[in-house]
């Protein structure tokens, strides 16, 4: 019997050395994987920042036109505005009683819509 209770001892030694073994290869793959996963971390955080700086700067970029892209379509209006007022003026001379009956017509109507709502 002896004979049989060494043999498991030995065969229990040797598993016990292969779990410590494997125990430290498993410590050493996990602090390498720690490491990896922590210089990727940092190389995204990197990528991170720079594309909100771009991202920020293009909005600056942004902003700094929105006062002359406003002052276009200011002009725009007020141009359409001249020509509207040219155009009427035109009319009014061409046709000054035809003018002057769609001015009364639409004071009149104004003044009975006013008058309606009270």
């Amino acid at each position: 019997m002896n004979e049989h209770t060494d043999a498991v001892k030995t065969h229990l030694g040797e598993a016990g050395t292969h779990l410590k073994q494997a125990a430290s290869a498993a410590g050493s793959a996990v602090k390498s994987a720690a490491a990896a996963a922590g210089d990727e971390l940092r190389l995204g955080k990197a990528e991170v920042k720079a594309e909100l700086a771009e991202g920020a700067s293009a909005g600056l970029g942004a902003v700094e036109h929105l006062g002359g892209a406003s002052k276009e379509q200011l002009d725009v209006l007020m141009d359409k505005g001249r020509d509207l007022l040219d155009s009427a003026a035109e009319l009014i001379r061409e046709r000054p009683l035809a003018a002057f009956g769609v001015a009364f017509a639409a004071g009149w109507l104004l003044s009975r819509l006013g008058r309606s709502e009270r």
